[in-house]
């Protein structure tokens, strides 16, 4: 059948779309394919690698690639990860906690929930129960969910949960949030620092593993771009607090 001229020239359009990644239809398509199963050796439009289709969804949906503003941050790995973490007091402790509400919940403190998180919890945490939480993460795939004064990550809780033998059923309270961020304290070295065995720097970059929101020496994020994170105080205001109780 002849084509007119005007056909030519939408055909052309919208093949120039589909280059410049304009028609946002594409990524439906394509995932409706490879779920019906007809996008198999479907040719060299749909043929790109997994990997190349992730950075084209990506470039045409902000944030839904894994590191995107919809996603946590990766686990930290622990610096001494056989410190016992238990329970933590002293003066410096209290400084060390309010640092890190600066930095990650200077807002809401205990009840903080990431900003980013579009689900909310449906109780603010303190009220909830530890299972509570984990069935909130569950039901709530595809966003944030640091949680808390300290900002648990979903990993990171599990994994200081189990450590410290925290139940289910007890709730998510100031107590309970304290006594799981002393875990990660003392995986970053406190016990080191308090000795004077780990300098002020090396444990303040340690701290800045786990928690974001903390700088590192080079006054930026651990985390600096992924997952939108950036440090969310300076590295002078950082130090000057810890100064206050290791001046060495």
């Amino acid at each position: 059948m002849k084509r007119s001229s005007g056909g030519y020239v939408r055909s052309f359009w919208v093949l120039v779309m589909l280059i410049a990644g304009a028609l946002p239809a594409v990524s439906g398509v394509v995932s409706l394919l490879d779920q019906s199963g007809m996008g198999q050796d479907r040719g060299a439009l749909f043929a790109a690698p997994q990997q190349e289709r992730e950075i084209a969804t990506g470039s045409l949906f902000v944030g839904t690639a894994k590191g995107g503003m919809f996603y946590d941050r990766p686990a930290h790995v622990p610096e001494f990860p056989d410190a016992t973490g238990r329970a933590l007091k002293g003066s410096d402790i209290e400084v060390i906690r309010a640092v890190i509400q600066q930095a990650e919940s200077r807002r809401n403190g205990y009840d903080a929930v990431q900003h980013g998180a579009r689900v909310k919890p449906p109780k603010v945490p303190t009220q909830m129960t530890v299972g509570e939480v984990f069935e909130w993460i569950k039901a709530t795939p595809g966003q944030p969910h640091a949680i808390g004064k300290y900002q648990f990550i979903p990993q990171t809780l599990a994994r200081v949960v189990r450590k410290t033998g925290t139940k289910a059923h007890e709730r998510f309270s100031p107590a309970v949030q304290d006594r799981l961020a002393d875990v990660l304290l003392a995986e970053a070295g406190l016990h080191k620092f308090r000795a004077g065995t780990l300098s002020r720097t090396g444990f303040m970059n340690n701290l800045a593993k786990i928690w974001a929101g903390l700088p590192n020496s080079s006054g930026r994020s651990h985390y600096d771009g992924y997952a939108g994170n950036k440090a969310s105080i300076s590295w002078a205001r950082f130090d000057a607090a810890m100064a206050s109780i290791a001046p060495s």
